[in-house]
């Protein structure tokens, strides 16, 4: 019973392994706008997958990618930018709780209660035997605001969780590697995060669902021959 038990907490703390596998229904030969979006990282520094929504753009590009960069674990098939030791990063979303409760908890995992301390689970997509103590966002319930991810280097890389809610101001500053962005951000912060990245030759992922139309986010990354008539 012990070892069973021992078995699903291993199993259920490494979601990462299971993802585009060489064979079988889940094969990656499936998913080749995923594996275009990889490849482009290793040419450029920006990025978007705008896509329709339950296509796999969350976990499946931003989320997996991000991992490979925090942990080092790049697959033996990975054409995309390889980072050599351990990063710098934030993930972000649209409002304080969007992103605790989709970005956080597909990284993570749920929030667990010993007693009257917490931790995140660690059955989300990055392996939860990788993941440091957390530091908890103040005033937003059960948000993390930082957390160590061990990379394979033996050093340690550091991930901040942000919101677009909480203004340009929270991402000023820090020199950040890696910015992903899960939802549409407002132009003064991508702005500011194409900042945090340029003295790092950094890259910085957005995945959305254009919801809110041709904004100026949008409009940066669609062709010129594409874009509307001013």
């Amino acid at each position: 019973m012990i070892f069973a038990r021992e078995t699903e907490r291993r199993r259920s703390t490494r979601l990462f392994q299971t993802f585009y596998p060489e064979t079988g229904p889940l094969r990656r030969e499936l998913y080749p706008r995923h594996m275009e979006f990889f490849r482009a990282g290793a040419k450029y520094n920006e990025r978007a997958a705008r896509c329709a929504n339950r296509v796999g753009k969350t976990i499946g590009m931003g989320g997996y990618e991000l991992t490979c960069h925090l942990t080092g674990d790049y697959p033996e098939w990975w054409e995309g930018r390889r980072f050599p030791g351990q990063i710098k990063a934030w993930m972000a979303g649209r409002t304080n709780e969007t992103t605790r409760d989709i970005v956080q908890a597909k990284m993570l995992g749920p929030i667990v209660y010993e007693g009257s301390r917490k931790r995140v689970a660690g059955t989300g997509l990055i392996p939860g035997e990788r993941l440091g103590i957390p530091t908890w966002k103040q005033g937003v319930a059960n948000m993390v605001d930082t957390i160590t991810v061990k990379h394979k280097c033996g050093e340690l890389s550091l991930l901040g969780v942000k919101a677009y809610k909480q203004g340009r101001g929270s991402f000023e500053g820090v020199e950040q590697d890696v910015i992903w962005l899960d939802e549409e951000p407002p132009m003064d912060v991508y702005g500011e995060c194409l900042i945090r990245t340029m003295t790092t030759n950094g890259i910085i992922m957005l995945t959305f669902t254009p919801l809110l139309g041709i904004d100026e986010v949008v409009l940066s990354f669609m062709p010129k021959e594409m874009r509307p008539a001013a």
